[in-house]
C-alpha cells in the first residue's frame, strides 16, 4: 500500500485505463465511455486514479452538481482491480476525493449503491461515515448486465457530509455513539448466493426491502450503520436528530 499513489487523471490514455477497469468490474453493457471522463475533467468533476508503479489499479469518477444553489459532487463510479480489493485502495481513493472536494469548498459528496449488496453498505457507513435517507426504485432501469440479474436497479443514495463530526470521528477510528430509537431492515446473510440461484425469491426480498426503506425514510429516519449477526444482515436506521455529530440540511428527493 505504501507504493500506491492517488492523483488526478487528465489524459486520454489514463481515461482508457479507467475504461478497462470499468469493463472488468461491471462489464461493457453498463459502462460509460471515456468521453464522459473528459467531460468530468473539464466541467469541475473529478477523475482520480490509484497507481502502483505506473499501473492504474483503481479509479473514481465524479461529476459536479448543484442543488438549491449549493455545489456538491456526485461520485458516479469507484472501482478497483480484483487483485487489489480489500487492501484499502478504495478508501484511499475516497479520502483523496474528500480532501480535494474540501479544498474546493465543497462539503458533501453523494453516490448511489445497491441496498442488496451489504459489503458496499458496510464500506459506506462504517468506513467512511456516509448516511442514506433517499431510495430510488429502478434508478438506471433494468439492464442486460449479469451483475444485475435482471432485477430493477434500486439504489440508496449515500450522502457523505465531509466536514461533519460524524465523518471526522469515523475516519479517525473513533466513532461517536448514536443514541435514540432504532429501526432495522434485515437481509438474509446468504442473499448474494440466493439471488444468483433464485431470481423470483431475490425479487421478493428486493420488494420488501424497498417497502421498508420507503416507510422509514418517510418517517424521517436515516440509515447510518449496518450489523451482521448469524442468519441476518441488518441496516440500522435512526431519526436524523439522534445521529451523533450530524446535522442534516434539507435535501430534495429529485
Amino acid at each position: 500500500m505504501d507504493q500506491i499513489e492517488v492523483r488526478h487523471c487528465s489524459s486520454i490514455p489514463e481515461y482508457e485505463q479507467c475504461l478497462q477497469i470499468e469493463h472488468i468490474t461491471w462489464g461493457e453493457d453498463i459502462s460509460v465511455p471515456s468521453a464522459i471522463f473528459v467531460v468530468a475533467h473539464h466541467t469541475g468533476g473529478q477523475v482520480l486514479g490509484a497507481f502502483q508503479q505506473g499501473k492504474m489499479v483503481g479509479f473514481t469518477l465524479a461529476i459536479a452538481g448543484a442543488r438549491q444553489g449549493k455545489a456538491f459532487m456526485h461520485s458516479h463510479m469507484t472501482a478497483v482491480l480484483p487483485e487489489y480489493r480489500n487492501r484499502g485502495v478504495g478508501r484511499r481513493l475516497k479520502l483523496f476525493q474528500r480532501r480535494d472536494a474540501l479544498e474546493r469548498g465543497i462539503d458533501v459528496i453523494e453516490w448511489t449503491f445497491d441496498p442488496l449488496r451489504f459489503g458496499n453498505a458496510h464500506f459506506n457507513f462504517e468506513r467512511l461515515g456516509a448516511i442514506a435517507r433517499r431510495y430510488i426504485p429502478d434508478c438506471y432501469g433494468v439492464t442486460a448486465s449479469p451483475l444485475h440479474l435482471g432485477l430493477p436497479t434500486d439504489r440508496l443514495v449515500a450522502e457523505w457530509w465531509l466536514n461533519s463530526e460524524r465523518v471526522k470521528s469515523i475516519l479517525a477510528n473513533h466513532p461517536l455513539p448514536d443514541p435514540g430509537r432504532i429501526a432495522r431492515i434485515s437481509l438474509p446473510s446468504n442473499f448474494d448466493q440466493a439471488r444468483a440461484e433464485d431470481r423470483d425469491a431475490a425479487s421478493r426480498v428486493q420488494a420488501d426491502v424497498r417497502r421498508q426503506f420507503q416507510k422509514w425514510f418517510g418517517e424521517g429516519y436515516v440509515a447510518a450503520a449496518v450489523q451482521s449477526s448469524g442468519p441476518a444482515m441488518d441496516y440500522l436506521l435512526r431519526p436524523s436528530a439522534a445521529i451523533a455529530g450530524l446535522r442534516l440540511a434539507q435535501m430534495d428527493n429529485d
